[in-house]
């Protein structure tokens, strides 16, 4: 009555994983998204470097390109200076604040104790760097 599928089905898995589509695993995906947050947090930093230069600001860039580089296995990112948006200095800190947040959930869901750490402290630093400010402007 019917004729027999003579192809392979386009949405069975049933064969296993396609090899000619790359596939990560949790960890990778992880890896991928750590790297992004730091990054992002990078930006943050030179800017904040740019609009408001300090050696905490210097220490914590040098250690998140140092992450954001071992977490792509390879060199430190390309940073780019001089390029100055002009935002106040509390919504960088506010940013920078958000980003941090968001690569501690996700070092801490990986289990990466050295970007949990940093960004724990990048964390306290832009709290820290907002209290002055947030009474000042009372």
């Amino acid at each position: 009555m019917y004729e027999p599928i003579r192809t392979k089905s386009v949405h069975s898995t049933v064969d296993g994983p396609n090899p000619d589509f790359p596939h990560r695993s949790r960890e990778e995906e992880l890896d991928i998204q750590l790297a992004g947050h730091l990054a992002a947090l990078l930006a943050v930093t030179d800017e904040l470097r740019a609009l408001e230069g300090s050696a905490d600001l210097d220490t914590a860039a040098e250690q998140l390109a140092e992450q954001v580089g071992r977490l792509r296995g390879g060199p430190a990112p390309v940073r780019v200076s001089g390029a100055r948006r002009e935002r106040s200095a509390v919504a960088l800190h506010r940013r920078a604040h958000a980003l941090a947040g968001r690569a501690l959930v996700v070092a801490a869901s990986r289990a990466d104790t050295a970007a949990a750490i940093l960004a724990a402290e990048r964390m306290d630093a832009h709290t820290a760097a907002l209290e002055p400010r947030a009474l000042a402007s009372r």
